[in-house]
Formats: structure tokens, sequence, C-alpha cells
């Protein structure tokens, strides 16, 4: 379906999915499967600006295609049944896989898989939450830390067949306090790789060219001097960042 017809053409509701905290809608544009979040629909949230998490779905889009390493799927905003909204390309992930998962905590793998932290299940067993060690992993905690994401839970990572993962549910995105929530630590304090460094030197070029426009209509002057800080913090330090400040450091709940 051409670009033009996924914001003009009918976008029918085919369902509803009651877990999400905000009005969230599956539906179709033509033969496209699409998950529908009218900004009528948003609940209120003392730190966020009301009416504006479609927004920021976008810009979080906007800046993953500039990283240029497909992790949001197409976002965009358009008018809908409920009025306007963010609308969002339907990707079905692999029910055999996992990219987070909790397993006993004398079971964390040897290799392929980094730890995040230790608890008690409801069976008072002691389990570890871990998530994936891989390429495609470590580029979403980038781009979670450069778009400083506050709730990136286990169920917020699509695990697709082909091995990609795609991040979704970016609504407390590009707040200009530090707000980072993540299941993704397992990497606090290691270095870089150089293409990473370099993921982050295009968002710091985009932001003073068309990324930086489109978001302009997208986020506060604030919230884009902010964003431009995080890269040039992360890239001078070059390493994943610990968690910090008073915030809890994972979203809850976890999945």
């Amino acid at each position: 379906m051409p670009a033009t017809d996924l914001v003009t053409a009918e976008l029918t509701l085919t369902g509803r999915i009651t877990t999400a905290s905000n009005a969230t809608f599956l539906g179709s544009i033509g033969d496209a499967m699409v998950v529908y979040k009218p900004a009528a629909g948003e609940s209120p949230l003392w730190d966020f600006p009301d009416g504006a998490l479609a927004h920021r779905e976008v810009a979080a889009y906007l800046v993953s295609q500039v990283f240029g390493w497909n992790i949001v799927p197409r976002t965009w905003l358009r008018d809908g049944p409920l009025g306007e909204g963010m609308v969002q390309l339907w990707r079905e992930p692999d029910p055999a896989q996992s990219a987070v998962d909790v397993v006993a905590a004398n079971r964390v793998p040897d290799t392929g898989w980094k730890q995040v932290v230790e608890g008690q299940d409801e069976n008072g067993r002691i389990v570890a939450v871990i998530h994936e060690d891989s390429t495609a992993m470590r580029r979403m905690a980038v781009f979670d830390v450069v778009v400083n994401n506050a709730d990136r839970k286990g169920d917020h990572i699509l695990a697709m067949a082909d091995g990609h993962r795609h991040g979704v549910d970016h609504g407390l995105t590009f707040h200009q306090e530090h707000k980072l929530r993540t299941v993704l630590w397992g990497w606090r304090g290691e270095a870089l790789t150089a293409e990473e460094c370099a993921g982050i030197d295009r968002v710091s070029e985009g932001i003073n060219g068309e990324l930086g426009r489109h978001l302009a209509d997208l986020l506060t002057a604030e919230e884009i001097e902010a964003l431009a800080e995080r890269c040039a913090r992360l890239r001078s330090s070059g390493k994943f960042p610990g968690p910090s400040g008073d915030m809890p450091a994972v979203p809850w709940p976890l999945f």
C-alpha cells in the first residue's frame, strides 16, 4: 500500500488490547494490520503532559529511523474512529522466542544472556530476570538511553522469527528529566562498540538537521535539547550507563 494510503485510507477497528493502560486498538488499513492509540484514550500521568504520548511514540520512530537499526515499527499520526492518535504497523512476534525471561537464579545460562536482577516469585523461589546478549538487544538498550525510555518492559520487546527484535510502546520517552527505567541493564559499565557510537553520532547530527525539524512538531524545545545532551553524554562516556537517581531503575510490572 502506498505511504499516502496509510494516512488517508479508512482505518477500521478489529479489536482492543485490554491489557494496555491506555486505550489501544487493533485495526486495519486496507490489507495492513495496525495498532491504533487515540490521544483521547490516554490516561493522565503525573510526570508527562496530557495528550502527548502519541507524539512521543512518533518521535521515537523518527529517532529509530536515524539510528538505522529498525527498532521501532513504522509509526505515524493520523485521524481514526476515535480521533487523532498514533498508528503503528503490526508486527507479529514469534511465540517460540523470548528476548527477556525469568529463570531460577541457579539456572542463568553461562553465555548468550545477561542477568538484570534477582528476586522472589509468588512461591518464594529465588529467580533472575535475564535478557539476550545480542547485537539487536544492545542496540535497543542504546536507543532507550538516548530517548530516555521510562517503560522498557520485557513484553515491549517483540522477538521476531528471523532474529530481529522490535521495540514498541514508547509513549513514556523524551522527558527532559532523567527517567530511564528498563529491563535491559545487562551491559551497564561495558564499552560501546564503534557501530553503536556511529548510531549515536547519526542522531546527534540529525538533531541539528532534518530530524530536529520533524521533532519540533512533536516535542518541546527543552525536550529536544535534553535529547541532544543525552547523546553527548553517552558518546563522551563511551559506555553503557548504570542506574542513577531516585527513580526506580526498572519498570513495574517487569512484563
